[in-house]
């Protein structure tokens, strides 16, 4: 695994994005080796002289274990391309973000990452919103956290605050995407609902600590707000909204877009109403957006992923049972044949193992394996 020193280290020289990254991996085969090359092999890899030049300042200025000791202090984890959730790193790289043009090669996160959020949708829109528009945006993101979905967006005033509390109020998670380093929240009047957001979801950017919220950034940081999700609802937006431009990073990225249609006589509704005309889809409701992304089961099936992990743990007795078990009845009595186990102790694991929602009793000490477990554990 790679010294994440390097991957900071990189992520502050201007001028070196994830596609120089990436190119320095495949040539030098980790960033370490990269960070120490010569200009000659600096250039080899691809690196102009403008990137060489700002690389060598970097090294020159910075000291990458101060660096660390800082996002330490700070309580800021990172996790980058090669993270897969093991080992010495135990945050997962989010899958769908992976799969966007060029993704972020380091996050730097507060909070964490969730499996259930492999099922999210962003939520963005104008920072002065109607109040018509800012209820649109609580409503739907409470139905959608109601329902296992994870709402991401940017932590703005207006429309993106709205979306967060109601997720959080919820009881769901929520990822707010910074355009900014996570010491420099901004506005600042929501450093402490960043602060709920990352103890029930994650605050991230790709941005290093210290970098202010300046107006260049959040452009590219929106391509991380649909990268994340499997569609982008757009509440309210005049013309020159920043939401506009997530909806179409989201349509580079072969994500769904939705709009909330608004009066045509507000220039809120400007956006989304031009994006409806445009082929986005029209939506009422979450339950529109559910249908649409086909995650009406997302609350079931992220309860059913809790509970099949129960299998790590999982006695030799209960992993056998499964193994014999289908979507084919089977009485108790057969299992205790074929096992050549007592019947007292296949009748207390499958009590057991009922409990877990592993299996189900379809008759008198009559089971069959549950739909997910067969699927998940692929066992018929």
């Amino acid at each position: 695994m790679n010294d994440r020193r390097y991957w900071v280290g990189f992520n502050k020289v201007k001028g070196i994005g994830p596609a120089k990254v990436r190119a320095l991996l495949d040539h030098f085969g980790d960033l370490e080796a990269a960070w120490g090359a010569k200009r000659l092999a600096l250039a080899e890899a691809g690196l102009d002289k403008r990137a060489i030049d700002s690389l060598e300042a970097a090294r020159a200025g910075l000291n990458l274990d101060l660096v660390m000791a800082d996002l330490d202090k700070a309580g800021v984890q990172l996790v980058c391309w090669d993270d897969d959730g093991g080992g010495e790193y135990p945050h997962r790289y989010p899958h769908r973000l992976r799969e966007i043009d060029n993704p972020p090669p380091l996050l730097y996160v507060r909070g964490s990452f969730a499996e259930k959020d492999d099922w999210a949708v962003a939520i963005v829109g104008t920072r002065r919103p109607t109040p018509y528009g800012k209820e649109a945006a609580r409503e739907l993101a409470a139905a959608l956290a109601s329902a296992g979905v994870t709402v991401v967006s940017g932590l703005a005033r207006g429309v993106d605050a709205a979306a967060h509390v109601a997720a959080l109020e919820a009881g769901g998670r929520t990822i707010a995407v910074l355009g900014s380093g996570l010491d420099k929240v901004y506005p600042h009047e929501h450093t402490v609902l960043a602060e709920k957001i990352a103890n029930n979801g994650a605050v991230i950017s790709d941005y290093p600590l210290g970098t202010p919220p300046e107006s260049v950034n959040f452009p590219p940081r929106n391509r991380i707000i649909s990268g994340l999700s499997l569609g982008v609802i757009v509440v309210e937006a005049p013309p020159e909204s920043g939401a506009l431009i997530t909806a179409d990073f989201a349509v580079e990225q072969g994500r769904e877009v939705f709009a909330v249609p608004g009066s045509i006589l507000h220039r809120n509704s400007l956006g989304p109403n031009r994006l409806i005309q445009q082929g986005a889809k029209l939506i009422t409701s979450a339950e529109d957006v559910l249908e649409e992304l086909n995650l009406k089961m997302a609350a079931q099936h992220a309860e059913a992923r809790a509970q099949l992990s129960l299998l790590d743990n999982a006695d030799e007795t209960e992993r056998t049972l499964l193994a014999h078990l289908s979507a084919e009845p089977l009485h108790a009595d057969e299992l205790c044949v074929l096992l050549g186990m007592p019947i007292a102790n296949i009748s207390s694991t499958l009590a057991m193992m009922e409990l877990k929602g592993l299996v189900r009793q379809v008759g008198g000490m009559t089971y069959i394996a549950a739909r997910e477990a067969r699927a998940d554990y692929r066992i018929e």
